[in-house]
Parts: C-alpha cells; sequence; structure tokens
C-alpha cells in the first residue's frame, strides 16, 4: 500500500463505501499486522511499506544482485504497490536490464547501451513541479540520467539540459532563463566539478549538486570534484556522493512537489480572499482589493531526454 492507495482507503471509510472490519483488514498488510510490512523472500526482505513512511517507495539497487534476484523483488514490489508509483531500478547491468524489459517490455528505461542502466517499472506518475537536470558533458550523461529517471519516477516534471560545462559558458547563459523559472536543479560535473558553483551564482534555486567519477588523473575519480562542489563559493549548494544521480534526483523531486503543493494551496487561499474581497466590496460599495493568485509553474516533460 502506499501513499495514495491511503488516502484512497481513508476517503472511501469517511464515505462510508468501505466499513472499519475492511480498513483493519487492508491496514494488517502494513506494520500495523504482526511481522508484516515486508516481504521476506528468503535472500531479500523487500520493504513494501516504505512509500507510506516516507512518501517514496523502496528503490531496488540492482549492483551486487543477480538478474534473477532483482526481477523476484520488482515483481514483489510491484505486487504491493498495485497500480502506484513506478519500481525503480538502478546500477543494473546488461544481463538484468534484458531480464527486467522480458518480464517488463513497457518499462522506461535509460540508454540499454551504458554498462549501468536506470530501469522504471511501471507508469510513470503525473508530473508535479519542475526539475531541470543540468549536465556539464556527454560523459557525465548516464549519472544525469539517473538523476533524471529517479526524479521523474518519483513525481517531479523532468527536463534535462546537456553539455553546458564551464568550458564554453555561452552555452550555459543561453538557458538561464530555463534555470531560473524551476523548483530545483541538479547539476552534474565531472573534472574540477565548477559547474554548480557557477550555476549558484547566476540563479537563486536550490541546487543539488552530483560529482562524477570523469575526468583524468588528479581527478582522482571524482574526489577532485567532490571537493570543489563542497567549497563551491556559491551558497545555496546541497552536495550528493560522487556519481549518485538516484540521491539527487530524489531530493530534487521531493523539493519540487513540495513545491507543487505549496503553489496550489496559495492559488486556493488568494482565490478566496479574493472571493471574499469582492463580497466585501459589494456590500459596501467599493472596488475588490482581493489579491490575483499567480499561475502556476506548468509541469516540464517528464522523463530524461
Amino acid at each position: 500500500m502506499d501513499t495514495e492507495q491511503l488516502r484512497t482507503l481513508l476517503t472511501e471509510v469517511a464515505a462510508g463505501r468501505v466499513d472499519t472490519d475492511e480498513a483493519m483488514a487492508r491496514l494488517a498488510a502494513g506494520p500495523l499486522g504482526d511481522g508484516a510490512g515486508f516481504v521476506d523472500l528468503g535472500y531479500a526482505r523487500v520493504d513494501t511499506h516504505r512509500g507510506v513512511r516516507t512518501g517514496d517507495p523502496e528503490v531496488v539497487y540492482a549492483a551486487g544482485k543477480t538478474a534473477a534476484e532483482t526481477v523476484g523483488i520488482v515483481t514483489a514490489l510491484r505486487a504491493a504497490s498495485g497500480d502506484g508509483r513506478p519500481t525503480l531500478v538502478t546500477r543494473a547491468g546488461r544481463e538484468t536490464v534484458d531480464a527486467l524489459l522480458a518480464r517488463w517490455p513497457d518499462a522506461t528505461a535509460t540508454d540499454p547501451a551504458r554498462p549501468l542502466t536506470t530501469v522504471a517499472v511501471g507508469q510513470l506518475p503525473p508530473a508535479r513541479g519542475r526539475v531541470v537536470v543540468v549536465c556539464a558533458g556527454t560523459s557525465d550523461a548516464p549519472v544525469a540520467d539517473e538523476a533524471a529517471l529517479t526524479a521523474a519516477a518519483s513525481g517531479a516534471g523532468v527536463e534535462t539540459l546537456r553539455d553546458v560545462g564551464v568550458a564554453g559558458l555561452h552555452r550555459l547563459l543561453a538557458v538561464r532563463d530555463v534555470l531560473a523559472s524551476v523548483d530545483c536543479l541538479v547539476v552534474v560535473a565531472g573534472m574540477e566539478g565548477a559547474l554548480p558553483s557557477v550555476i549558484g551564482g547566476l540563479v537563486g534555486v536550490p541546487l543539488i549538486a552530483v560529482p562524477t567519477s570523469v575526468g583524468y588523473g588528479a581527478a582522482f575519480g571524482g574526489i577532485a570534484a567532490l571537493l570543489g562542489m563542497l567549497t563551491a563559493c556559491a551558497p545555496g549548494i546541497a552536495v550528493c556522493n560522487i556519481d549518485n544521480g538516484f540521491g539527487a534526483g530524489l531530493f530534487a523531486a521531493r523539493v519540487a512537489r513540495a513545491a507543487a503543493i505549496a503553489r496550489a494551496a496559495n492559488v486556493v487561499t488568494a482565490g478566496a480572499s479574493a472571493e471574499a474581497a469582492g463580497v466585501e466590496a459589494a456590500a459596501g460599495g467599493s472596488e475588490p482589493g482581493g489579491t490575483v493568485a499567480a499561475a502556476p509553474v506548468p509541469a516540464g516533460t517528464v522523463g530524461p531526454r
């Protein structure tokens, strides 16, 4: 059971369509039941209740798992989620990707030709809020794609801007308006890792930086980029671990979802205030003085591109 299914159940109880005993029986599938909330497969204890606790379901880290183990875990998560959020698999090798796509042909995957692939099994949810994933160079694309698909699978609208690194600043300045218009930025860069600091000095959008292991010698497999991002001059930058596109994508999606909820609440509040002011003005013979609600920021393209 995920958060949307729990909300639906509570709504049905409130409306009288589901009685208390049936609701308790459904909830017993979660942590309220003795030993429930996970499925024991022998080789893995699959957390089927994480979506209710955190708002985001368990994600399968495929590295170190066999293809059969990964498919088994995904099968358990899909059975528990019903028609809820997709099940995300990260760091999947060629054999695992083939097994997943054979079992779920409609799954969404990043470039299968790359050594490690991210796969979303299930329909991507409607987009709430906007995330832009900024990729410094084409070599950083696997990490950027992991972040983008993670954010999309987690309910954010996602757009990816590729190859806008600091070696050609004119490319970055050409998209400055896009960077300034979204709810959260994920900035992926290797080598010296300068791009997040540059973007952080151009716009005031929450920014999560991801160092990659791309670079020669003294890049030290991403350590140089990591240290550069941690010591960035520009404020308002959070930093993920090396190559951790998943962590950045999930963080960004949570920021975007919260921003979308806040905008919707502001629109409702402003509309109610305007209506109340109009009624008062009509009664008093003066012009209404309500606040006009700002239009919500439209959701971007879902998924990496």
